[in-house]
């Protein structure tokens, strides 16, 4: 028995004009998808591919996609899509009607995609994504994005710095929205002339010549030992007592601090040859309780002890780095200006905390 063919009312004329429209609709996708097996993939232009899917539904095809991903109709009736799994055959096989070809081929096991199903399923993922986009951009013109502030920091030195920044940012512009990142000061000044960043908390760095610096402490150099250290009970160290322990040193991730250091010991004549070298406070940190050595940092270093490791300041004339804030010359944004012109009042701030 053959199958009677679809009915359209009483009007043979209706039924006729409806065909041939859905097999130019089948045509036109056809002829898009190349179904002999190569794909005329315009990635440029979204022309090619929505023009063979004006019969269809965009949850056509977020079923489909689901059903080739997940290779089972049962998993992605379960999983993704929460429907009964014979509705979304039914979606399915709707999908293919109007599409004129077949996309899966079913089995026991679940479902794989034919030849026209592999090259609809990248173009059915693209139409997706261009209706996406679209409605990502409608609501960016209907919500206009808050003003942004990019600040970065020294790592470790958020503690002091980042609470009195944002009292800055939020008593003069609440409705800012403000991001943070925290890396190596070369990776800060990289990001400041790139204009990921707006302003960072830093060291200076001269192999920028497109940043401008403004000091806003200068810290003194500190020693770090083990808690049970022979020269732990002294209330300040002699340099020239460090001689012959196992010294840890900074690496070029803090070009700024090794020189200090550097020039430091080659200042007194310490004779004192790098043992280990570190990236971060936490490996200094770690480095020091477990080798017994020693190490010379900046005094914001204090705030990460561990137990097993203090501090000591140096007697005489310790070294000192300076922390600036730097930024782009050419950054005209009017919350950096406005930032800078609160400078004092944040340092003011900041030095009270630290006297207490």
């Amino acid at each position: 028995m053959t199958a009677s063919p679809p009915v359209y009312g009483n009007h043979p004329d209706r039924a006729q004009s409806a065909g041939r429209a859905r097999q130019r609709i089948a045509f036109r996708l056809a002829r898009n998808l190349d179904f002999h097996g190569s794909a005329e993939k315009d990635f440029v232009s979204c022309q090619s591919y929505l023009a063979g899917m004006a019969g269809m539904e965009l949850r056509h095809l977020r079923y489909f996609i689901a059903v080739a991903e997940e290779g089972s109709l049962t998993t992605a009736a379960e999983r993704r899509l929460h429907t009964a799994q014979p509705s979304l055959s039914r979606q399915i096989r709707d999908l293919e009607y109007e599409v004129g070809a077949p996309l899966l081929l079913r089995h026991a096991r679940g479902v794989e995609l034919t030849a026209a199903g592999r090259v609809f399923l990248d173009h059915a993922r693209l139409a997706l994504a261009q209706v996406d986009a679209g409605k990502e951009a409608a609501r960016r013109i209907a919500r206009p994005a808050k003003p942004t502030f990019a600040l970065g920091f020294l790592t470790g030195q958020e503690m002091d710095w980042l609470p009195e920044a944002m009292r800055i940012l939020r008593d003069e512009l609440p409705n800012m929205e403000v991001t943070i990142a925290s890396r190596y000061s070369p990776d800060l000044a990289d990001a400041l002339k790139d204009g990921e960043l707006d302003l960072a908390f830093m060291r200076p760095e001269p192999r920028f010549p497109e940043l401008e610096f403004k000091v806003v402490t200068t810290e003194p150099l500190v020693v770090i030992l083990p808690s049970d250290h022979r020269l732990a009970r002294q209330a300040a160290i002699d340099p020239h007592e460090l001689k012959g322990e196992t010294f840890i040193n900074v690496s070029k991730t803090a070009p700024a601090l090794r020189l200090v250091i550097d020039a430091y010991l080659e200042r007194l004549d310490l004779g004192m040859a790098t043992e280990h070298e570190v990236d971060n406070l936490a490996m200094a940190m770690s480095l020091v309780a477990s080798t017994r050595g020693v190490a010379l940092l900046p005094a914001y270093a204090q705030n990460f002890l561990p137990w097993s490791v203090i501090s000591r300041p140096l007697s005489g004339h310790p070294p000192t780095i300076d922390l600036v804030v730097g930024y782009k010359t050419m950054n005209t944004s009017a919350t950096l200006k406005l930032f800078l012109s609160q400078l004092d009042r944040l340092i003011e701030r900041v030095s009270k905390k630290s006297a207490h």
